[in-house]
């Protein structure tokens, strides 16, 4: 039986193309994220949207991926990881250019949908291709430069965005995600030879895949209809969906996710929910202070962007750090670490009001990014070195739907928020006390969120033979 211990048979210089690849396809999205976060006010101007539809730039992206992550990452493990990364990364970039040139608002959010189908693809495959050429001692190392890369990503996509935006316009950021994109896509060609699947060509299991997305879909878009009855109802509809899928999968041959990884793999199953809590506390920090900066500090957004930049850029920095340190000390240690201190940031985010001090702001996302980086690497290292190579795939996908759940929650949260608050009104006419007040209380739910989820990550345990307790 093959272990998480055995990395595929393949040279160094092959292991070091896999990781320039995937170092690229996971810089692409987070830098268009993050871009697109300090030109959300262009694209409302120019659209005439409040902030509950600005939201659904992000939200769209968010949605669709989560809903594709798992069934491609089950593709992945039957027919070949190098090949769904290769299809992600030019589906993605050919959205992009489709973006660039949306006529309306309702064209940008179905080609930022078609957009994330590539962004799936990625997002299923990066981490499993780094764990399966690379043995457990190096994973920790390898995942924290390709986490660092997705943060650097974050960090230069405010200040590039900003000043394409001031200067070109919101969609020539679009144009720069194409040219990126290509280069990893032409990368993969040219240097990476092998193909890796891990489970043979079995029969997809479509029925228990469409079941799955249809559940994720209903339950994400219930969150962002919230509080209306409309979507108490849609989110109940998605609950049922998911438990008929996870009933569905223990009774096919070949099923899209092997539920027996949660029930019997404690490591696997409480890591993904910490991810899941990290998250949904997080995610939406940027886009929250993006709005502040802009409407309530009066920033421009290039001023704005130069502001964010120091999370992901602090998070950047520390990430190969901690990946490191999680291939020594037990990473349990490590990630309740990092998630007690956004917890206590957070909490500091609470306390914002109109006339707090820049130099405040930058010092508590200096201290979020230590705080990320402490917990992100550790974390997708501990649910790789937690399974058998064979669901290298699906544990991606897996750790990647938690994450983008917990994205799309986030962004959901903060927009019941500006519905109960500002209602329908327009993000630039909103009243500043009322759009800080708001704010506020975003930042007072996340941080009793990331409490939790200190010990959701300590109640896992530590890696040892359960780790590889689940079944073909």
């Amino acid at each position: 039986m093959t272990s998480a211990a055995t990395p595929l048979p393949v040279g160094r210089a092959e292991q070091r193309a896999v990781l320039v690849a995937t170092t690229l396809g996971a810089f692409v999205t987070p830098f268009i994220l993050s871009s697109l976060t300090v030109a959300l006010p262009a694209i409302g101007r120019e659209f005439s949207l409040s902030a509950v539809q600005l939201g659904w730039v992000s939200t769209a992206y968010l949605l669709t991926t989560a809903a594709l992550l798992v069934p491609f990452g089950s593709l992945a493990d039957s027919y070949g990881r190098k090949r769904i990364f290769l299809i992600g990364m030019v589906v993605a970039s050919l959205a992009s250019i489709l973006c660039a040139l949306a006529p309306s608002f309702g064209w940008l959010i179905a080609f930022r949908a078609l957009q994330a189908v590539g962004g799936a693809m990625t997002f299923a495959t990066v981490t499993a291709l780094l764990s399966g050429v690379y043995p457990p001692g190096e994973r920790g190392r390898v995942l924290g430069i390709n986490v660092a890369a997705v943060y650097i990503g974050l960090s230069m996509g405010p200040v590039v965005g900003g000043v394409l935006t001031e200067s070109f316009g919101w969609r020539s950021v679009f144009v720069v995600s194409l040219v990126m994109g290509l280069t990893a896509a032409t990368l993969v060609v040219w240097r990476i030879k092998g193909e890796w699947s891990e489970r043979g060509r079995g029969r997809f299991d479509y029925l228990g895949a469409v079941v799955f997305a249809a559940g994720l879909t209903m339950l994400m878009w219930g969150v962002s209809r919230l509080p209306g009855s409309v979507g108490v109802g849609l989110m109940a509809l998605g609950v049922v969906l998911l438990v008929l899928f996870a009933w569905w999968e223990t009774r096919v041959s070949q099923p899209v996710l092997n539920v027996d990884l949660f029930r019997h793999n404690r490591i696997f199953a409480l890591s993904n929910l910490a991810a899941l809590i990290s998250y949904s506390a997080t995610f939406s920090v940027s886009f929250l202070l993006a709005l502040y900066l802009q409407y309530v500090k009066g920033f421009s957004a290039e001023k704005a962007g130069l502001v964010l930049m120091f999370q992901p850029a602090f998070q950047a920095i520390f990430s190969p750090w901690a990946g490191r340190l999680s291939d020594r000390i037990e990473s349990r240690v490590v990630v309740s670490a990092g998630m007690g201190l956004t917890a206590a940031v957070l909490l500091l985010l609470s306390f914002l009001r109109p006339t707090t001090p820049v130099w405040y702001i930058i010092v508590t996302l200096c201290l979020l990014g230590l705080g990320f980086a402490l917990f992100s690497a550790p974390n997708t290292n501990t649910v790789m070195n937690s399974v058998q190579r064979r669901y290298f795939g699906i544990a991606s996908a897996t750790l990647g739907t938690m994450r983008l759940v917990g994205q799309m929650f986030s962004m959901g949260l903060a927009m019941l928020l500006f519905s109960l608050f500002l209602g329908t009104a327009q993000a630039q006419d909103a009243d500043p006390a009322t759009l800080t007040t708001s704010i506020q209380v975003a930042f007072a739910i996340s941080t009793a969120l990331c409490a939790v989820g200190v010990f959701a990550s300590m109640a896992r345990g530590t890696l040892g033979s359960d780790q590889r307790s689940s079944r073909d």
